[in-house]
């Protein structure tokens, strides 16, 4: 009989994967203009006054307009828009545009109406935008403090090592289990091959050699020959993908440092000795010659290291390590933008890089499901079903199978792919749930499916079945510190892994996803430092691919699994989180793996490049209600990116235009230009070196540049009326367009590194891990 396919890799392929293309981002870049017979209007970034529900966004827009034959007129025009949010993309489509005010400071009153009608004829209701939705984010005022979750944050078992080193990672104690016909046996639950010989010794395949050692602590030693009894392993089809590394054996080389542990892991590994770099403006050194995240804080030489989106402290590498994350220095936020240690930005609690990505958390992706679906959905036990309790709830959940399936009084849900289903029996038939009940949102984060609290469902008024999750359905939870949110990778818990036996079988092995050890970087021996990494999984392999989270700006890993349950190759690693086989390196999200048929996006996204559905097709922008992207002809005009050479324009509530001339900011007012006093010209002129009429040169060139944070004001948030009210009630000007060059820059330089993801692994930064891991910078998991 042939026995199940087990795919247990424990790497945690988080969030919506974002394509490898070479085709561009599609944000076009800003200023866009436009162009009719009365005219051309060139508009600048939208400036976010309130975006609710992540539905709803007013803002506001600078604006210039060139009439035919006349001379260039400068303002601001206010809008409402309904947003549809692409998060595997990062693309936001701005729809049904309603203008609710054109300003036009300083223009003579006769001309006024006339002006304001030419405004408004090149942004009709119908008009739609395509805009990067790190841009959106950035310019999204915080004022909230968002919902968080109590994670564990005991700090994992850390091996540093100054020479090449693989974690041999076992989950919990070694589980054996013999090989028919053989005096050989493996270790079910190791992430790397591991075989054993009956009273004899242990043998480790690193995925370049055979090592071998008389207990698993090591130490191991190369070995050129094998058991005899190997062979009949190569030989068994169940085994195949082990057939060339043990019937090709080698000892070559210098073996890897070997780590092992039964207990939640990470390793810090350096090339050589560790060297560190001076970070301008801290008395902070970071060290370069390692993929880890590892500081050092001069005044008190104490270790700062980083994983999981959790800070640890010691003072000596060897540890103990003490969880420190309410308690960095506040050196840790004065880091700069364009310092490759920025990247850890986002890990930093109160950064506007880490609020922006607890925001970008909180925004769902959404479908539509169709009843039918449910003809789809099969759950597959290792026997009869089996649960347990749900701890602190009357809940049961389904311990023998990968599927999510929980008990709530004498109905089963089940949560597949981002879709509730429900049947009154544990193997179905299930039927398309209307609504789940609300028992299910208070399982624990204690619980192993806890994260299916991130997926609701309900139906519309329309009768349609509506599913939404958001990142901690994906393992990307928002968790509170003392000085502010930030977001990490897994709960922290550690999650038994089920064991099922089944007659005449080898045993079944399914764990739960993991927070640490889940994605290492460590290179073998191979001579290909931070890029051959060992991979996590009952059978572990050694290649590897990377994938983005758009959640934190990391990259997921997915990996090559095998063993005697067969294989899946890196493009369909599995997510133990929500039960798909995820491409890792096209767009994939939960809903992914449905057909476009039963599941369709349900809050009519802008599709890019590697999507497609009923109104737009590959490699073309489009929503799916036909609205075209920039770069498109309409009968309203045509549309295009802008090439201005007056600066990057912000508008003001009170209805006032700014630019920066490179020697401060300058204000608007009927047709000149003039002085502002600021404190900050200085930094005005870096905001002026970084505007750019082209969207690749501005994120570039405003990558490059450092901000410092101002404090946002609390009271800016929530109201979308703000024309109404004072100057007085308002920060000046120039103050406030500090701010707003600071998001826009921000949100620039974060869409640039989403951009060179799926363009090339991240631009030539560091990368590695398991997905969701807290962003370390193009691509750490950390």
């Amino acid at each position: 009989m042939k026995i199940p396919l087990l795919f247990a890799i424990t790497v945690l392929t988080i969030t919506n994967l974002a394509a490898k293309t070479a085709n561009p981002p599609s944000d076009p870049g800003w200023p866009r203009q436009r162009t009719n017979e009365k005219g051309r209007l060139v508009y600048y970034q939208p400036q976010v006054d309130a975006w609710t529900n992540f539905k709803e966004l007013s803002f506001r827009m600078a604006f210039s307009l060139t009439p035919k034959g006349g001379k260039e007129i400068v303002g601001v025009v206010e809008v409402q828009a309904q947003t549809d949010v692409n998060v595997d993309d990062h693309s936001v489509l701005l729809r049904d545009f309603k203008i609710k005010d054109v300003k036009l400071p300083g223009l003579d009153p006769e001309k006024t109406s006339q002006m304001d009608q030419a405004v408004r004829s090149f942004l009709p209701p119908d008009h739609t935008v395509v805009m990067a939705l790190d841009r959106l984010v950035a310019s999204v005022e915080k004022a909230q403090a968002p919902a968080t979750v109590q994670v564990q944050n005991d700090p994992p078992k850390i091996f540093v090592s100054y020479t090449p080193a693989i974690l041999l990672d076992i989950d919990g104690e070694p589980t054996r289990a013999q090989i028919a016909d053989t005096n050989m046996g493996f270790v079910v639950n190791s992430n790397f091959p591991l075989f054993f010989e009956k009273g004899g010794d242990n043998y480790l395949f690193t995925g370049e050699q055979w090592l071998k050692s008389p207990i698993l602590e090591g130490p191991w030693a190369p070995v050129a020959n094998l058991p005899k009894d190997m062979t009949k392993v190569a030989n068994d089809p169940q085994w195949a993908q082990m057939k060339k590394p043990i019937l090709s054996p080698s000892a070559k080389g210098k073996p890897p440092t070997i780590f092992y542990s039964n207990k939640p892991a990470e390793v810090i590994l350096f090339k050589g000795q560790p060297n560190y770099a001076n970070i301008p403006g801290t008395q902070l050194t970071v060290a370069t010659n390692t993929d880890a995240d590892l500081f050092v804080y001069t005044p008190t030489q104490a270790y700062y290291y980083l994983a999981a989106g959790r800070w640890f402290k010691a003072s000596d590498l060897k540890g103990p390590w003490t969880y420190t994350t309410p308690d960095l220095p506040p050196d840790f936020a004065n880091i700069p933008e364009n310092s490759p240690a920025g990247r850890v930005l986002v890990s930093v609690p109160g950064t506007d890089d880490a609020k922006d990505a607890v925001l970008m958390a909180q925004v769902p992706t959404t479908a539509t499901v169709d009843p039918k679906a449910a003809e789809q959905a099969k759950v597959t036990y290792t026997g009869d079903p089996e649960f347990k309790p749900i701890e602190g709830t009357s809940m049961q959940y389904a311990t023998n199978t990968a599927d999510k399936v929980i008990k709530v009084g004498d109905v089963y849900y089940l949560c597949l792919q981002g879709v509730w289903f429900m049947s009154p029996s544990a193997t179905g038939p299930w039927t398309t749930a209307n609504s789940v009940p609300k028992e299910i949102y208070t399982i624990p984060a204690s619980s192993p499916v806890y994260n299916v609290t991130y997926v609701t469902q309900s139906t519309t008024p329309e009768g349609t079945v509506q599913s939404s999750y958001t990142a901690g359905y994906l393992g990307t939870f928002i968790t509170g510190a003392a000085v502010g949110a930030i977001l990490a990778s897994g709960t922290g818990y550690y999650y038994p892994p089920y064991y099922g036996y089944p007659v005449g079988g080898y045993p079944i092995y399914r764990p739960y996803a993991a927070t640490y050890g889940v994605g290492a970087y460590y290179n073998t021996y191979s001579g290909a430092y931070g890029v051959a990494r060992g991979v996590y999984g009952p059978y572990g392999g050694a290649a590897a691919g990377a994938a983005y989270n758009p959640y934190t700006g990391t990259y997921a890993r997915g990996a090559t699994a095998y063993g005697p349950y067969g294989s899946r190759s890196v493009a369909q690693a599995y997510n133990p989180y929500t039960g798909t086989y995820a491409a890792t390196k096209q767009g994939s999200n939960a809903y992914s793996s449905w057909g476009q048929s039963v599941v369709s996006n349900g809050n009519k996204s802008a599709y890019a490049q590697h999507y497609s559905n009923a109104n737009g097709t590959v490699g073309s922008i489009q929503g799916s209600q036909g609205g075209a992207a920039a770069g498109a002809s309409t009968k309203y005009g045509d549309t295009a990116v802008a090439k201005t050479s007056s600066g990057n324009m912000y508008a003001t509530h009170d209805g006032n235009v700014y630019k920066n001339t490179g020697n401060g900011w300058s204000s608007y007012d009927n047709g000149n230009w003039n002085s502002v006093n600021s404190s900050k010209n200085a930094q005005a002129q870096n905001y002026q070196k970084s505007d750019s009429s082209s969207s690749n040169q501005a994120a570039a060139q405003q990558r490059g540049q450092s901000s410092e944070r101002s404090g946002q004001s609390q009271q800016r948030a929530q109201s979308s009326e703000r024309s109404g009210q004072s100057a007085q009630s308002r920060s000046s000007g120039s103050s406030e367009v500090d701010r707003e060059a600071q998001n826009r820059e921000r949100g620039a330089s974060q869409s640039q590194r989403f951009s060179e993801a799926q363009l090339g692994g991240g631009g030539g930064e560091r990368f590695g891990g398991g997905g969701g891991r807290e962003r370390s910078g193009g691509g750490r998991r950390r």
